[in-house]
């Protein structure tokens, strides 16, 4: 409970509110009235528990079964469990022939909570016949916004940084391992990774990229199966490689732009990274 001088005004009362508020996490406004979260939690899980007895009852072979009608069930918009989710992803990834194909199963895709409070699904954005393929962690309010990936500030240092090496969106495509925003910009959960782990393994499949760049810490270590922190992991090539593609990759994990804008004293590391990758462009005869 916030608690208020008795000598504020209404207006500063109103300030420290909002300031209160943005602190929490609530930094935009997504609808005109606000949505009790845990109400509807609680909801979803009350229509799973009738939903179950039902099916029990059925089961039990009732005389009477319930009108399909009146059953309880599920609501259309209700997200599945971490494990049903990516069973489901997983599926519906594999029948994607296209990168169309799949923008539009992940659109469609309601297996993630974060789908609920995001503005828009960030599926890609560049080139998707390139050679290079950059892979972040998730979409931050700016991407949210215009439903791209890496368009706000840390976004534009990565494209002048890839600038200097001669590259721009004509010549790479890039994505990241959500494709919707966590509320506040919180790190996303395990679950909201293995969700939507087969949609990312799916478009890169898709993409078919000559070298793979995983930007942050959370995209490096998901992709390349690894505990190891970005310090350690960055700057190392290293294969990759999906059950379903021919043949390995090479890979690489950079820090993340944001990192670099609160630590600038990283960026000739990253610097270093991407001579590598310009030096490796070379070998692969992509320039």
């Amino acid at each position: 409970m916030i608690q208020h001088d008795s000598n504020m005004t209404d207006s500063d009362a109103m300030l420290a509110a909002l300031q209160w508020q943005i602190a929490m996490g609530a930094d935009e406004c997504l609808a005109e009235t606000g949505v009790d979260r845990y109400a509807l939690v609680e909801r979803q899980a009350e229509e799973r528990r009738n939903a179950a007895q039902a099916a029990v009852s059925a089961a039990q072979g009732a005389s009477r079964p319930q009108p399909a009608a009146a059953r309880p069930g599920l609501s259309a918009n209700a997200p599945l469990g971490a494990a049903e989710a990516a069973a489901e992803s997983r599926k519906l990834a594999r029948a994607c022939n296209s990168l169309a194909e799949l923008r539009e199963a992940v659109e469609k895709f309601e297996g993630c909570a974060l789908k609920q409070t995001a503005s828009n699904t960030v599926f890609g954005d560049g080139n998707e016949n390139a050679d290079i393929m950059f892979i972040g962690e998730a979409p931050g309010q700016d991407e949210d916004r215009q439903g791209k990936p890496f368009v706000g500030v840390s976004g534009q240092l990565l494209d002048r940084m890839l600038s200097f090496i001669g590259l721009d969106r004509s010549k790479f495509y890039i994505t990241n391992a959500l494709y919707w925003r966590p509320p506040g910009n919180r790190t996303p959960t395990d679950g909201e990774v293995a969700t939507c782990l087969p949609f990312l393994e799916r478009h890169i499949e898709l993409v078919n990229p000559k070298v793979l760049i995983f930007v942050g810490g959370r995209s490096g270590k998901t992709f390349l199966d690894t505990s190891e922190g970005i310090t350690r992991l960055r700057g190392k090539w290293k294969d990759y490689k999906t059950d379903h593609m021919d043949q390995a990759v090479p890979a690489m994990a950079i820090f993340h732009p944001a990192y670099l804008l609160r630590n600038p004293e990283h960026k000739r590391l990253v610097w270093r990274d991407l001579l590598s990758l310009k030096r490796k462009m070379e070998e692969l005869g992509l320039e």
